[in-house]
């Protein structure tokens, strides 16, 4: 990517942010990235699509439907590991076009507790959310730049007030660029801009699972899930402007989460029919309660960078709910669906508002209040998610499966969604960028092939998974009106950008060993 940097006539200044002044939240596009999950676990998971929910017996059930566990009669070891291409994508900074993953990690433990009845316990890792993928964008502004947006701001009085429109980019932009040592404003035109990110890191979660059945007609089961956030991205956002004081700008952006979460989940699989293998599964999740930290360095001309703000906070996911089907025929087909529903729009971004002390338990606690700015935000951005996965096994011999799968996930941003920097929120005042992207919905084909031996059973998948989205530099449409000294007339101007088409396709091999015993 061609990189210019700026400017001989301005000097350049890193923005430290006050960070104790407000409590921090991020904004809906970062919950939206940390509350979304991929479809991962064992290769047979994956390979029936993640369609297994109801038939169980699988130990990737254990983060869907916990009562799959239940349907266990032998106790089992598993692991997964797997390599993941992104298609057309690019090498830029820590991210890369292929990278290995290792992707799950679980036993269970059966045991039988009367003529047909058993009680298993359980324990597996899997990655609930692998963030690696390079993004590109660019286009022609039109006049249109992102030091505009800036400057509407102010001239929209969003800086009087409160600060918290105040983000961490507006500040390099008038410390360096569109205010003058006079303090006369300065908005510079763009003709064309430049984006590249490299999104890298994972959420790990680690589930605890207990489950059992009775007379093997009705299977139940729990699940306590803790999970592990490392997400990191790295960005250049370089303008090419129409002026003859400033030629270009380059904004550089580096922002890692971390932290951890948990939630509780828990299922039920009945076989209604006793002469039938037909079964029915239903399940519910508790939103994940995440404590996170954030923190950023952002530079406006140089590639020198500094710590901007480091700062924590709290995120909670919506609530999940799934409805299950399986049916097996013989010893040679195994089918099964899955619809699970999560709205994303009850997605809720809190703020610490302070410590307190427990005497009982000798330990400190967080209080947090919901940021009811970004919530509404949210709400009016976000929306309700449904999930289809459809799954088949069939075996040709007695120790040979072959696998195939499906998903549907509908779309999780509304179409006008916007990531608005005129909030009054802490998520607003803790922005280093302006960029978002529309995602639309995604597709997913898995295939697979399993392979028993002895007590051994290997298997392989394939899963490629589909997504377009729309990508904006900065907010789609925002303007600012003045009155013209001479004329006494209201001029209204504008900052418009047009969206690019950007994609996230992905190819994934993947590879489980199982041992039974």
């Amino acid at each position: 990517m061609k990189k210019i940097y700026l400017f001989a006539a301005v000097a350049m200044t890193v923005m430290q942010m006050q960070a104790q002044n407000y409590p921090a939240t991020q904004d809906t596009y970062i919950g939206a990235a940390l509350a979304t999950e991929d479809l991962n676990g064992s290769a047979r998971y994956v390979g029936m699509g993640g369609a297994m929910d109801a038939l169980g017996a699988e130990i990737s059930t254990m983060g869907s439907n916990p009562a799959g566990i239940g349907l266990f009669r032998r106790s089992q070891v598993s692991g997964t590991f797997s390599v993941n291409i992104q298609e057309n994508g690019m090498s830029f900074q820590d991210g890369s076009k292929t990278h290995v993953s290792f992707d799950q990690a679980g036993f269970v433990y059966s045991m039988r507790t009367g003529k047909s009845g058993y009680l298993n316990l359980g324990f597996n890792y899997h990655k609930n959310r692998n963030f690696n993928h390079v993004l590109y964008a660019a286009s022609t502004l039109n006049g249109s730049a992102q030091n505009r947006q800036t400057v509407f701001k102010d001239m929209n009085g969003l800086f009087n007030n409160s600060g918290l429109a105040y983000s961490q980019l507006d500040d390099l932009y008038m410390g360096n660029m569109v205010l003058d040592d006079e303090g006369v404003l300065h908005d510079y035109a763009g003709e064309s801009y430049d984006f590249t990110r490299a999104n890298t890191g994972y959420i790990g979660e680690f589930d605890f699972n207990i489950s059992g059945n009775i007379k093997n007609r009705l299977y139940l089961g729990l699940t306590i899930g803790v999970h592990n956030v490392h997400y990191k991205n790295y960005s250049e956002y370089y303008e090419i402007l129409n002026s003859t004081e400033i030629s270009d700008v380059l904004i550089t952006d580096n922002h890692k989460i971390t932290g951890y979460g948990y939630n509780i989940k828990a299922g039920v699989i009945v076989r209604p029919i006793e002469e039938s293998p037909f079964r029915i599964g239903v399940s519910v999740a508790t939103p994940t309660f995440y404590r996170l930290t954030t923190e950023n360095y952002t530079t406006i001309g140089s590639n020198v960078d500094r710590e901007a703000a480091k700062e924590d906070f709290r995120f909670n996911t919506p609530w999940k709910f799934g409805l299950s089907l399986g049916h097996t025929i013989g010893n040679n087909l195994a089918l099964g669906a899955v619809y699970e529903y999560a709205d994303y729009g009850a997605c809720d971004m809190r703020t610490i508002d302070g410590r307190y002390y427990d005497y009982w338990s000798d330990t400190y606690y967080d209080n947090s209040s919901s940021d009811n700015v970004m919530k509404r935000h949210i709400e009016k951005t976000l929306k309700g998610v449904s999930t289809l996965k459809l799954g088949a096994e069939f075996k040709p011999d007695k120790n040979i499966a072959l696998r195939l799968g499906y998903n549907y996930v509908s779309p999780m941003y509304q179409e006008d969604g916007v990531r608005d920097q005129t909030l009054m929120s802490p998520g607003v005042y803790y922005a280093s960028t302006t960029h978002y992207v529309n995602w639309k919905d995604t597709h997913r084909i898995t295939a697979g092939v399993g392979y028993s031996f002895d007590k051994f059973r290997l298997d392989l998948a394939y899963q490629y998974s589909m997504r377009k989205g729309n990508f904006y530099p900065f907010m789609a449409d925002y303007s600012a009106s003045y009155i013209d000294d001479e004329t006494q007339q209201t001029v209204t101007l504008y900052n418009h950008c047009n969206p690019v088409e950007v994609k996230d396709n992905r190819h994934q091999i993947q590879c489980s060993l199982t041992y039974t015993f």
